[in-house]
Order: C-alpha cells, then structure tokens, then sequence
C-alpha cells in the first residue's frame, strides 16, 4: 500500500472507527484455502491458494489494524504478519464486516483488529502469557486515536479437545480470560461473540470435544453471545473450515451482533451513539 493510502486509512480512522477484535486459534487466524502444495528444499507445504470470495473482497469502510499497528485497507489474508507459525488463508473477519455493511450501510467505518494464534491452548491467554498480552496491547494501540471497540469475535478450543488437563478447566479459564479481558480494556459490558466448536472429523483427534463444547455452551457470563459451528464444513485436515465455511462463519458473527441492536440495555455502558 502507498504511504498516500497508509496515510489515508489513518485519518479515516480517526473518525470514530466500530472496532472488533479478531481471537481465538487457527479458525480464526484463517485456513481457509489453505490447499496450495508448494515444495521448499523437498518438504511439500500447503498455503494459502490465494482465492477471495465476493463476500471477503476489499472495501473502502473496511479497515485492518496491521502487524506494525497501523491501520490499512482490510484484505484477506487478515491475519498475514499476527501468526507467524503457520500459512494464514481466509477467516471470517471480511465476511463479518462486509455483512455488517450491507445489511446497515449507515454503520460506519469497521476497523478489524486480528490477533488470533495458531496452536494456543487456552492456558496461553491468561495475563502475563504472549497471545493474551498481545491482544490487549492491539486493542489499546487501535482505539487510541478515536475508536471504539465494540465487540470480540472468539474462535477457539481446538487445542483442548487435543488432551491434557485443558478440557477440565476450559470454562474455569475462558471465564476469567473475558473477566480479565473486559477490565484490562475496561469495557465491562463488552460484547463477545464465542463460537462453539464444530465436531471434528478424521484424521483429526479430538478426543475431548464433548467436553469443551460443553464448557463453551455452560460459560454463564452477562453479554455472550454463542455461536454454534456444529455442522459447517471442515477440510481435509478435520479441523479447519474450507473457505465457504468461514464466509457462513462471517454472517453468522454479523447476524449475531446487528441483533443486539434490538436490545439497548445490552449497551448500557457504551456511549448513547453506539449506532449512530
């Protein structure tokens, strides 16, 4: 992007941005497309195969909140430069926004804000530990210069349905992380938009989804908002929904926020214009 767009992004965000913090595991870093077989050194790798659906393409209102902490045109892959461990495709964050727009063309400008990590258990988004610290650290950085959060959209429990203790203590842990969340931001009515987890399929191994999807399901905190993935497609791996699945996974998250317009007292600790 020229320094002239960069510069244009960054005033335009300045002008009361409708932030939305992108985290969770890989499915919301995106793997989506992540099909094409490259060879490097004789090791064959899958990346992203570069296609973007109509739904995910670039609009002028729709802003991404980059690796540097700077605001750019949003363009899939959304988290290219945040999860470095892995190729990241196409997520659910340009379906989300783009569906936003279009069933209310008088939102305003969407800042999206990824800081998903691939592989993190949900021990690793406690205070004091990287993906957690980092995303307060973005979220802080990108409403400094007028914008406004406005909800987290949170994907994640793929690593705990793995093993380990983690099962045992999911909804103990994702409990305090949105408690910890909401008052490092200090934004106590925060929305969160809280997937929960699509059963996975061979080859994966998730011997203990029953238990995380009901830890997910049983989470008893005001202002969250569940999403069920039950039943959108996965990919070859087991675990990763194909590109169609995120794009529905996107109108999901829209539809599941633009409905909390009907409720006022759900934004009661927000400014009165939340939706002007």
């Amino acid at each position: 992007m020229s320094p002239k767009k960069v510069k244009e992004c960054e005033n335009t965000a300045k002008k009361n941005v409708q932030i939305f913090l992108l985290a969770g595991q890989s499915n919301m870093a995106g793997r989506g497309g992540v099909t094409k077989e490259v060879s490097t050194e004789g090791t064959i790798t899958k990346v992203w195969n570069g296609f973007v659906p109509k739904e995910c393409k670039p609009n002028q209102k729709i802003l991404r909140f980059n690796a540097a902490l700077k605001w750019e045109e949003a363009h899939e892959p959304m988290n290219y430069g945040i999860d470095c461990l892995a190729s990241c495709g196409l997520g659910p964050g340009m379906a989300f926004a783009n569906e936003i727009l279009k069933k209310d063309s008088e939102f305003g400008v969407i800042g999206l804000v990824p800081c998903a990590r691939g592989g993190t258990p949900l021990s690793k988004w406690q205070r004091g530990s990287l993906p957690y610290d980092d995303l307060v650290k973005r979220a802080k950085s990108a409403e400094k210069d007028g914008g406004i959060i406005r909800g987290l959209l949170w994907y994640h429990g793929e690593s705990d349905v793995k093993g380990g203790n983690g099962s045992k203590v999911y909804k103990t842990n994702l409990e305090k992380f949105i408690h910890d969340l909401r008052t490092d931001l200090n934004s106590p009515n925060l929305p969160i938009l809280q997937v929960i987890l699509p059963y996975p399929k061979e080859p994966f191994k998730g011997p203990y989804i029953e238990e995380v999807r009901a830890a997910q399901l049983a989470i008893n905190v005001p202002n969250v908002v569940k999403i069920d993935a039950k039943g959108l497609e996965l990919g070859p791996d087991g675990i990763h929904l194909t590109t169609p699945a995120q794009v529905q996974l996107g109108h999901m998250f829209a539809h599941a926020f633009l409905s909390l317009k009907n409720f006022s007292s759900f934004f009661k600790f927000f400014p009165s214009n939340i939706f002007s």
